[in-house]
Protein backbone atom coordinates (compact mmCIF):
# COMPACT_ATOMS: atom_id res chain seq x y z
CA UNK A 1 0.00 0.00 0.00
CA UNK A 2 2.85 2.37 0.80
CA UNK A 3 4.42 1.82 -2.63
CA UNK A 4 1.08 2.41 -4.38
CA UNK A 5 0.53 5.59 -2.39
CA UNK A 6 4.01 6.86 -3.26
CA UNK A 7 3.39 6.18 -6.95
CA UNK A 8 0.06 8.01 -6.86
CA UNK A 9 1.72 10.99 -5.19
CA UNK A 10 4.45 11.03 -7.85
CA UNK A 11 1.91 10.98 -10.71
CA UNK A 12 -0.24 13.60 -9.00
CA UNK A 13 2.74 15.89 -8.50
CA UNK A 14 3.67 15.55 -12.17
CA UNK A 15 0.21 16.31 -13.59
CA UNK A 16 0.03 19.39 -11.34
CA UNK A 17 3.59 20.71 -11.64
CA UNK A 18 4.06 20.35 -15.41
CA UNK A 19 0.92 22.28 -16.53
CA UNK A 20 1.71 25.11 -14.11
CA UNK A 21 5.36 25.21 -15.23
CA UNK A 22 4.10 25.40 -18.81
CA UNK A 23 2.65 28.83 -18.10
CA UNK A 24 6.11 30.15 -17.22
CA UNK A 25 6.89 30.86 -20.84
CA UNK A 26 8.37 33.37 -23.21
CA UNK A 27 8.67 33.84 -26.98
CA UNK A 28 12.38 34.30 -27.71
CA UNK A 29 12.08 34.81 -31.45
CA UNK A 30 9.85 37.46 -32.94
CA UNK A 31 7.84 36.32 -35.92
CA UNK A 32 8.12 32.66 -34.92
CA UNK A 33 5.14 30.94 -33.35
CA UNK A 34 7.39 29.11 -30.90
CA UNK A 35 7.34 29.45 -27.18
CA UNK A 36 9.82 28.24 -24.56
CA UNK A 37 8.40 27.19 -21.21
CA UNK A 38 9.54 25.43 -18.06
CA UNK A 39 7.14 22.53 -18.63
CA UNK A 40 9.61 20.38 -20.54
CA UNK A 41 12.32 21.16 -18.02
CA UNK A 42 10.14 19.98 -15.13
CA UNK A 43 8.79 16.99 -17.07
CA UNK A 44 12.24 15.76 -18.13
CA UNK A 45 13.64 16.23 -14.62
CA UNK A 46 10.82 14.25 -12.99
CA UNK A 47 11.24 11.43 -15.50
CA UNK A 48 14.95 11.33 -14.67
CA UNK A 49 14.54 11.60 -10.91
CA UNK A 50 11.54 9.46 -10.05
CA UNK A 51 11.89 5.70 -10.13
CA UNK A 52 8.31 5.15 -9.03
CA UNK A 53 6.56 6.13 -12.26
CA UNK A 54 6.36 4.52 -15.67
CA UNK A 55 7.39 7.01 -18.40
CA UNK A 56 4.67 6.04 -20.90
CA UNK A 57 1.84 6.35 -18.40
CA UNK A 58 3.37 9.56 -17.07
CA UNK A 59 3.45 11.05 -20.58
CA UNK A 60 -0.14 10.04 -21.27
CA UNK A 61 -1.45 11.52 -18.01
CA UNK A 62 0.66 14.67 -18.26
CA UNK A 63 -0.43 15.30 -21.85
CA UNK A 64 -4.09 15.11 -20.85
CA UNK A 65 -3.49 17.30 -17.80
CA UNK A 66 -1.76 20.01 -19.84
CA UNK A 67 -4.54 20.06 -22.45
CA UNK A 68 -7.26 20.31 -19.81
CA UNK A 69 -5.35 22.95 -17.87
CA UNK A 70 -4.88 25.18 -20.92
CA UNK A 71 -8.52 24.77 -21.93
CA UNK A 72 -9.52 25.79 -18.40
CA UNK A 73 -7.40 28.92 -18.68
CA UNK A 74 -9.07 29.72 -22.02
CA UNK A 75 -12.45 29.37 -20.34
CA UNK A 76 -11.44 31.72 -17.52
CA UNK A 77 -9.66 34.44 -19.44
CA UNK A 78 -11.07 34.29 -22.99
CA UNK A 79 -14.43 36.01 -23.34
CA UNK A 80 -15.02 34.47 -26.78
CA UNK A 81 -14.32 30.93 -25.57
CA UNK A 82 -15.47 28.08 -27.79
CA UNK A 83 -14.89 24.55 -26.53
CA UNK A 84 -14.14 23.10 -29.97
CA UNK A 85 -11.73 25.88 -30.92
CA UNK A 86 -9.94 25.60 -27.58
CA UNK A 87 -9.61 21.83 -27.92
CA UNK A 88 -8.27 22.05 -31.50
CA UNK A 89 -5.80 24.71 -30.39
CA UNK A 90 -4.47 22.80 -27.38
CA UNK A 91 -4.79 19.07 -28.04
CA UNK A 92 -1.57 18.84 -30.18
CA UNK A 93 0.49 19.35 -27.01
CA UNK A 94 -0.74 15.92 -25.85
CA UNK A 95 1.33 14.32 -28.61
CA UNK A 96 4.41 16.19 -27.45
CA UNK A 97 4.33 14.59 -23.98
CA UNK A 98 3.19 11.20 -25.26
CA UNK A 99 6.02 11.02 -27.82
CA UNK A 100 8.58 12.41 -25.34
CA UNK A 101 7.73 9.84 -22.68
CA UNK A 102 7.49 7.01 -25.20
CA UNK A 103 10.96 7.71 -26.59
CA UNK A 104 12.32 8.15 -23.06
CA UNK A 105 11.12 4.62 -22.35
CA UNK A 106 12.25 3.14 -25.68
CA UNK A 107 15.78 4.57 -25.31
CA UNK A 108 15.92 3.21 -21.73
CA UNK A 109 17.26 6.48 -20.39
CA UNK A 110 17.06 5.33 -16.77
CA UNK A 111 19.60 2.60 -17.51
CA UNK A 112 22.12 5.11 -18.86
CA UNK A 113 22.72 7.29 -15.78
CA UNK A 114 26.37 6.25 -15.73
CA UNK A 115 26.77 7.83 -19.21
CA UNK A 116 25.46 11.39 -18.75
CA UNK A 117 26.73 12.72 -22.09
CA UNK A 118 24.80 10.02 -23.97
CA UNK A 119 21.72 10.83 -21.87
CA UNK A 120 22.10 14.47 -22.88
CA UNK A 121 22.37 13.69 -26.59
CA UNK A 122 19.39 11.35 -26.46
CA UNK A 123 17.46 14.01 -24.53
CA UNK A 124 18.09 16.49 -27.35
CA UNK A 125 16.90 13.94 -29.91
CA UNK A 126 13.79 13.10 -27.87
CA UNK A 127 12.78 16.73 -27.38
CA UNK A 128 13.41 17.59 -31.02
CA UNK A 129 11.30 14.67 -32.27
CA UNK A 130 8.55 15.46 -29.73
CA UNK A 131 8.43 19.11 -30.79
CA UNK A 132 8.38 18.05 -34.44
CA UNK A 133 5.43 15.75 -33.72
CA UNK A 134 3.49 18.56 -32.06
CA UNK A 135 4.26 21.05 -34.84
CA UNK A 136 3.23 18.51 -37.49
CA UNK A 137 -0.14 18.06 -35.78
CA UNK A 138 -0.56 21.81 -35.51
CA UNK A 139 0.31 22.16 -39.20
CA UNK A 140 -2.70 20.05 -40.18
CA UNK A 141 -5.12 21.34 -37.51
CA UNK A 142 -4.15 24.98 -37.08
CA UNK A 143 -2.28 25.55 -40.33
CA UNK A 144 0.95 26.39 -38.52
CA UNK A 145 3.78 26.87 -41.02
CA UNK A 146 6.72 24.47 -40.87
CA UNK A 147 10.04 26.09 -41.74
CA UNK A 148 13.66 25.09 -41.59
CA UNK A 149 14.37 27.90 -39.15
CA UNK A 150 11.71 26.52 -36.82
CA UNK A 151 13.49 23.18 -36.66
CA UNK A 152 16.85 24.86 -36.08
CA UNK A 153 15.36 26.86 -33.21
CA UNK A 154 13.75 23.73 -31.78
CA UNK A 155 17.07 21.89 -31.89
CA UNK A 156 18.95 24.75 -30.26
CA UNK A 157 16.42 25.15 -27.48
CA UNK A 158 16.35 21.38 -26.95
CA UNK A 159 20.13 21.30 -26.60
CA UNK A 160 20.24 24.12 -24.04
CA UNK A 161 17.26 22.92 -22.05
CA UNK A 162 18.29 19.25 -21.99
CA UNK A 163 21.82 19.86 -20.78
CA UNK A 164 20.59 22.38 -18.22
CA UNK A 165 18.27 19.75 -16.74
CA UNK A 166 20.96 17.09 -16.97
CA UNK A 167 23.51 19.32 -15.24
CA UNK A 168 21.13 20.11 -12.39
CA UNK A 169 20.14 16.46 -12.13
CA UNK A 170 23.77 15.30 -11.94
CA UNK A 171 24.50 17.86 -9.23
CA UNK A 172 21.69 16.37 -7.14
CA UNK A 173 22.86 12.83 -7.91
CA UNK A 174 26.41 13.76 -6.90
CA UNK A 175 25.16 15.30 -3.67
CA UNK A 176 23.02 12.25 -2.96
CA UNK A 177 25.98 9.97 -3.65
CA UNK A 178 28.23 11.94 -1.31
CA UNK A 179 25.62 11.81 1.44
CA UNK A 180 25.25 8.06 0.94
CA UNK A 181 29.04 7.63 1.01
CA UNK A 182 29.27 9.68 4.19
CA UNK A 183 26.57 7.60 5.85
CA UNK A 184 28.26 4.40 4.73
CA UNK A 185 31.62 5.69 5.99
CA UNK A 186 30.14 6.47 9.41
CA UNK A 187 28.48 3.07 9.57
CA UNK A 188 31.74 1.35 8.59
CA UNK A 189 33.64 3.28 11.26
CA UNK A 190 31.09 2.31 13.89
CA UNK A 191 31.26 -1.34 12.89
CA UNK A 192 35.07 -1.24 12.83
CA UNK A 193 35.21 0.16 16.34
CA UNK A 194 32.60 -2.28 17.60
CA UNK A 195 34.40 -5.21 16.01
CA UNK A 196 37.74 -4.07 17.42
CA UNK A 197 36.23 -4.13 20.91
CA UNK A 198 34.76 -7.57 20.21
CA UNK A 199 38.24 -8.67 19.19
CA UNK A 200 39.56 -7.78 22.65
CA UNK A 201 36.65 -9.57 24.31
CA UNK A 202 37.35 -12.60 22.13
CA UNK A 203 40.95 -12.64 23.33
CA UNK A 204 39.80 -12.49 26.94
CA UNK A 205 37.30 -15.28 26.39
CA UNK A 206 40.01 -17.48 24.95
CA UNK A 207 42.23 -16.72 27.93
CA UNK A 208 39.34 -17.44 30.31
CA UNK A 209 38.60 -20.75 28.57
CA UNK A 210 42.25 -21.74 28.82
CA UNK A 211 42.34 -20.88 32.52
CA UNK A 212 39.13 -22.83 33.08
CA UNK A 213 40.64 -25.83 31.31
CA UNK A 214 43.76 -25.70 33.49
CA UNK A 215 41.69 -25.35 36.66
CA UNK A 216 39.45 -28.22 35.57
CA UNK A 217 42.49 -30.46 35.19
CA UNK A 218 43.88 -29.39 38.57
CA UNK A 219 40.52 -29.98 40.29
CA UNK A 220 40.13 -33.40 38.72
CA UNK A 221 43.65 -34.33 39.82
CA UNK A 222 42.82 -33.24 43.36
CA UNK A 223 39.59 -35.24 43.18
CA UNK A 224 41.55 -38.40 42.36
CA UNK A 225 43.93 -37.78 45.23
CA UNK A 226 41.09 -37.20 47.69
CA UNK A 227 39.33 -40.31 46.46
CA UNK A 228 42.47 -42.39 46.93
CA UNK A 229 42.57 -41.07 50.51
CA UNK A 230 38.94 -42.23 50.98
CA UNK A 231 37.86 -38.63 51.60
CA UNK A 232 34.65 -39.11 49.66
CA UNK A 233 32.82 -35.95 50.74
CA UNK A 234 35.62 -33.55 49.71
CA UNK A 235 36.35 -35.63 46.62
CA UNK A 236 32.77 -35.28 45.40
CA UNK A 237 32.85 -31.53 46.12
CA UNK A 238 36.02 -31.19 44.09
CA UNK A 239 34.52 -33.25 41.26
CA UNK A 240 31.51 -30.92 41.23
CA UNK A 241 33.81 -27.89 41.03
CA UNK A 242 35.70 -29.52 38.15
CA UNK A 243 32.44 -30.14 36.32
CA UNK A 244 31.25 -26.56 36.78
CA UNK A 245 34.59 -25.23 35.54
CA UNK A 246 34.28 -27.49 32.51
CA UNK A 247 30.83 -26.01 31.81
CA UNK A 248 32.29 -22.50 32.12
CA UNK A 249 34.93 -23.44 29.58
CA UNK A 250 32.30 -24.77 27.14
CA UNK A 251 30.18 -21.62 27.59
CA UNK A 252 33.19 -19.44 26.88
CA UNK A 253 33.99 -21.46 23.78
CA UNK A 254 30.42 -21.06 22.50
CA UNK A 255 30.54 -17.29 23.07
CA UNK A 256 33.98 -17.18 21.44
CA UNK A 257 32.63 -18.98 18.36
CA UNK A 258 29.64 -16.61 18.23
CA UNK A 259 31.86 -13.53 18.40
CA UNK A 260 34.12 -14.92 15.69
CA UNK A 261 31.14 -15.53 13.38
CA UNK A 262 29.78 -12.05 14.11
CA UNK A 263 33.12 -10.46 13.23
CA UNK A 264 33.42 -12.52 10.04
CA UNK A 265 29.82 -11.76 9.02
CA UNK A 266 30.49 -8.04 8.61
CA UNK A 267 33.09 -8.86 5.94
CA UNK A 268 35.19 -5.83 6.83
CA UNK A 269 38.70 -5.23 5.59
CA UNK A 270 40.92 -6.91 8.19
CA UNK A 271 43.98 -5.06 6.87
CA UNK A 272 44.17 -1.28 6.49
CA UNK A 273 46.75 1.44 6.07
CA UNK A 274 47.89 2.92 9.38
CA UNK A 275 46.77 6.37 8.20
CA UNK A 276 43.21 5.13 7.70
CA UNK A 277 43.16 3.34 11.06
CA UNK A 278 44.28 6.51 12.85
CA UNK A 279 41.75 8.58 10.90
CA UNK A 280 38.92 6.33 12.09
CA UNK A 281 40.17 6.60 15.68
CA UNK A 282 40.54 10.39 15.70
CA UNK A 283 37.22 10.92 13.93
CA UNK A 284 35.28 8.72 16.37
CA UNK A 285 36.95 10.25 19.42
CA UNK A 286 36.29 13.76 18.18
CA UNK A 287 32.61 12.84 18.22
CA UNK A 288 33.05 11.28 21.67
CA UNK A 289 34.70 14.48 22.94
CA UNK A 290 31.88 16.59 21.54
CA UNK A 291 29.35 14.44 23.39
CA UNK A 292 31.29 15.19 26.59
CA UNK A 293 31.37 18.93 25.71
CA UNK A 294 35.14 18.91 25.33
CA UNK A 295 37.32 20.69 22.79
CA UNK A 296 40.29 18.49 21.93
CA UNK A 297 42.99 19.06 19.34
CA UNK A 298 44.46 15.98 17.69
CA UNK A 299 47.97 15.82 16.28
CA UNK A 300 49.08 12.80 14.27
CA UNK A 301 52.68 12.10 13.32
CA UNK A 302 53.36 9.02 11.20
CA UNK A 303 56.87 8.25 9.97
CA UNK A 304 58.64 5.28 8.42
CA UNK A 305 57.38 2.65 6.02
CA UNK A 306 54.36 0.74 7.28
CA UNK A 307 52.63 -2.23 5.63
CA UNK A 308 48.89 -2.74 5.93
CA UNK A 309 48.24 -3.74 9.54
CA UNK A 310 45.60 -5.92 11.18
CA UNK A 311 42.69 -3.50 11.52
CA UNK A 312 40.94 -4.81 14.62
CA UNK A 313 44.13 -5.28 16.64
CA UNK A 314 45.33 -1.69 16.32
CA UNK A 315 41.85 -0.22 16.52
CA UNK A 316 41.08 -2.06 19.75
CA UNK A 317 44.36 -1.03 21.38
CA UNK A 318 44.81 2.55 20.24
CA UNK A 319 41.15 3.54 20.34
CA UNK A 320 40.71 2.52 23.98
CA UNK A 321 43.82 4.42 25.03
CA UNK A 322 42.69 7.49 23.09
CA UNK A 323 39.20 7.23 24.62
CA UNK A 324 40.83 7.14 28.07
CA UNK A 325 42.78 10.27 27.11
CA UNK A 326 39.57 12.02 26.05
CA UNK A 327 38.02 11.22 29.43
CA UNK A 328 41.14 12.42 31.28
CA UNK A 329 41.04 15.87 29.64
CA UNK A 330 38.94 18.41 31.53
CA UNK A 331 37.41 20.81 28.99
CA UNK A 332 40.12 21.60 26.45
CA UNK A 333 43.29 19.73 25.66
CA UNK A 334 45.44 17.96 23.15
CA UNK A 335 46.08 14.35 22.18
CA UNK A 336 49.18 13.49 20.17
CA UNK A 337 49.53 10.17 18.35
CA UNK A 338 52.97 9.26 17.07
CA UNK A 339 53.57 6.14 14.98
CA UNK A 340 57.11 5.15 14.01
CA UNK A 341 58.85 2.17 12.50
CA UNK A 342 61.86 0.91 14.45
CA UNK A 343 63.37 -1.99 12.52
CA UNK A 344 60.93 -4.89 12.99
CA UNK A 345 58.79 -3.07 15.54
CA UNK A 346 55.99 -0.55 15.25
CA UNK A 347 56.19 2.07 18.01
CA UNK A 348 53.01 3.86 18.94
CA UNK A 349 52.94 6.72 21.43
CA UNK A 350 49.71 8.19 22.80
CA UNK A 351 50.16 11.40 24.77
CA UNK A 352 47.56 13.64 26.36
CA UNK A 353 47.77 16.71 28.57
CA UNK A 354 44.89 15.63 30.78
CA UNK A 355 44.75 15.11 34.51
CA UNK A 356 47.38 12.38 34.51
CA UNK A 357 47.65 9.33 36.77
CA UNK A 358 48.30 9.86 40.46
CA UNK A 359 51.48 8.52 42.03
CA UNK A 360 49.63 6.07 44.26
CA UNK A 361 47.76 4.55 41.27
CA UNK A 362 50.74 4.09 38.95
CA UNK A 363 51.80 0.67 40.32
CA UNK A 364 48.30 -0.75 39.85
CA UNK A 365 47.09 0.55 36.47
CA UNK A 366 47.84 -2.73 34.68
CA UNK A 367 46.36 -4.91 37.43
CA UNK A 368 43.18 -6.85 36.50
CA UNK A 369 40.06 -5.21 37.92
CA UNK A 370 41.76 -1.91 38.75
CA UNK A 371 39.85 1.18 37.70
CA UNK A 372 39.49 4.82 38.70
CA UNK A 373 36.16 5.21 36.91
CA UNK A 374 33.05 5.02 39.07
CA UNK A 375 29.53 6.19 38.37
CA UNK A 376 27.40 8.30 40.71
CA UNK A 377 26.35 5.15 42.60
CA UNK A 378 29.94 4.11 43.20
CA UNK A 379 29.81 1.25 40.70
CA UNK A 380 33.09 0.60 38.91
CA UNK A 381 33.41 0.85 35.15
CA UNK A 382 33.13 -2.36 33.15
CA UNK A 383 35.36 -1.17 30.30
CA UNK A 384 38.11 -3.40 28.95
CA UNK A 385 40.75 -1.62 31.09
CA UNK A 386 44.50 -1.36 30.79
CA UNK A 387 44.97 -4.92 32.09
CA UNK A 388 43.12 -6.28 29.06
CA UNK A 389 45.04 -4.02 26.70
CA UNK A 390 48.32 -5.18 28.24
CA UNK A 391 47.26 -8.80 27.92
CA UNK A 392 46.41 -8.41 24.21
CA UNK A 393 49.68 -6.62 23.51
CA UNK A 394 51.78 -9.25 25.30
CA UNK A 395 49.80 -12.02 23.61
CA UNK A 396 51.16 -10.88 20.23
CA UNK A 397 54.70 -10.34 21.49
CA UNK A 398 54.55 -6.64 22.27
CA UNK A 399 54.83 -4.45 25.33
CA UNK A 400 53.22 -1.32 26.77
CA UNK A 401 54.85 1.19 29.10
CA UNK A 402 53.65 4.19 31.03
CA UNK A 403 56.28 6.82 30.21
CA UNK A 404 55.11 10.03 31.83
CA UNK A 405 52.20 10.74 34.07
CA UNK A 406 51.94 13.81 36.22
CA UNK A 407 49.09 16.07 37.17
CA UNK A 408 50.64 18.85 35.08
CA UNK A 409 52.06 17.02 32.08
CA UNK A 410 49.36 14.45 31.45
CA UNK A 411 49.93 10.84 30.41
CA UNK A 412 52.07 9.10 27.80
CA UNK A 413 51.87 5.44 26.83
CA UNK A 414 54.39 3.74 24.56
CA UNK A 415 53.41 0.56 22.73
CA UNK A 416 55.89 -1.65 20.90
CA UNK A 417 54.38 -4.23 18.55
CA UNK A 418 56.14 -6.70 16.24
CA UNK A 419 55.33 -5.82 12.64
CA UNK A 420 55.21 -9.53 11.80
CA UNK A 421 52.40 -10.07 14.33
CA UNK A 422 50.43 -7.18 12.88
CA UNK A 423 50.66 -8.43 9.31
CA UNK A 424 50.09 -12.18 9.58
CA UNK A 425 46.72 -13.64 8.71
CA UNK A 426 45.71 -14.82 12.19
CA UNK A 427 47.11 -13.71 15.52
CA UNK A 428 45.13 -15.85 17.93
CA UNK A 429 45.00 -19.61 17.55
Amino acid sequence: MIIIREKLIAYLFMIIAVPIAGELKFYPFSGADLRVSMATTVFFFILLWSRKIHPVLAGFLTGIAVVLFRMSLDKLFNASFWLQDSFVSNFPVFFYYAVFAGLFHVFKIKELYSRPFLVGLLGVVIETISNSAEISIRHFTNEVQITTSNFLIIGGVAFIRTFFVLGFFNILILRETKLAEEQQRKRTEQILLLTSNLYVERVQLEKSAKNAEELTGACYKLYRELKDQNNQEQAQAMLKIAGELHEIKKDNQRIYAGLSKLMAKENLDDFMEIEEIIRVITHSNKSYGEILDKTIDYQVNISGEHPRYRTFVLLSLINNLVANAVEAIQQTGQIVLTIERENDMAKIRIHDNGCGISKKNKPFIFEPGFTTKFDTNGIASNGIGLAYIKNVIENIGGEIKLIDSTNTEGTTFDILLPVASLTQEELIK
